[in-house]
């Protein structure tokens, strides 16, 4: 099956620290179209916080990242996509942790990415179906999980994870918003991605890039 260790997963967050960067322009646009249009600044802005993080200190663990990720985004971004996605990610380092292992395999990602997944959705509220970031996270994770259970590689279960999220995300344009400044546009909306799944999408993707 393989393990993913520190090094690997420092490499998949620098991938998405550059991948969130490089598409602030394009998930600004789509929040446009329902929010207020800054949501690509603020990721960009929490995922440069996280690469600076992640070059000023030394990392013993895999957790330790996940971690450090997660608090870099819940200081430096407001609004709710922030301090979702640095739940999410603390929470999967706290799982990461207790698993005791030097290097993730893909059963300790599943219940890192589930740990993760429903810290989020405790804090957050919100539901698949309801036009946010969850809608791309949650077939995410029920990927690795699949993948688990089938014993695949981390590799090939972030792989399947991200083109999940990017169905899931693409799927958002087409639901009616129930969460957020999107949910007062009503049918408005429709037609329209949700600028936090794109964002979990890209993050997905980035992973599954960084250990092709």
């Amino acid at each position: 099956m393989g393990v993913i260790d520190t090094r690997d997963v420092l490499s998949m967050m620098n991938r998405a620290c550059e991948m969130v960067i490089e598409r602030k322009d394009a998930l600004s646009a789509l929040d446009a179209a329902c929010g207020d249009g800054d949501h690509g600044v603020s990721m960009a802005r929490g995922f440069a916080a996280v690469a600076e993080k992640l070059r000023a200190a030394p990392f013993v663990d895999p957790s330790d990242v996940f971690r450090a990720a997660g608090s870099a985004l819940l200081l430096s971004v407001g609004g709710a996509t922030g301090p979702l996605l640095g739940t999410f990610f603390m929470e999967a380092g706290k799982a990461a942790r207790a698993a005791g292992a030097a290097g993730i395999d893909t059963g300790t990602l599943a219940a890192m990415f589930r740990a993760g997944a429903e810290a989020l959705c405790r804090r957050g509220g919100a539901k698949v179906g309801e036009k946010t970031l969850v809608d791309a996270l949650m077939p995410a994770v029920e990927a690795i999980e699949a993948s688990a259970a089938a014993g695949e590689s981390p590799a090939t279960a972030l792989d399947k994870a991200a083109k999940a999220a990017r169905s899931g995300a693409t799927g958002t344009a087409s639901m009616i918003a129930r969460q957020g400044k999107a949910r007062y546009l009503g049918q408005r909306a429709v037609g329209s991605q949700d600028p936090g799944a794109n964002s979990v999408a890209i993050i997905l993707e980035a992973f599954a890039e960084a250990l092709a």
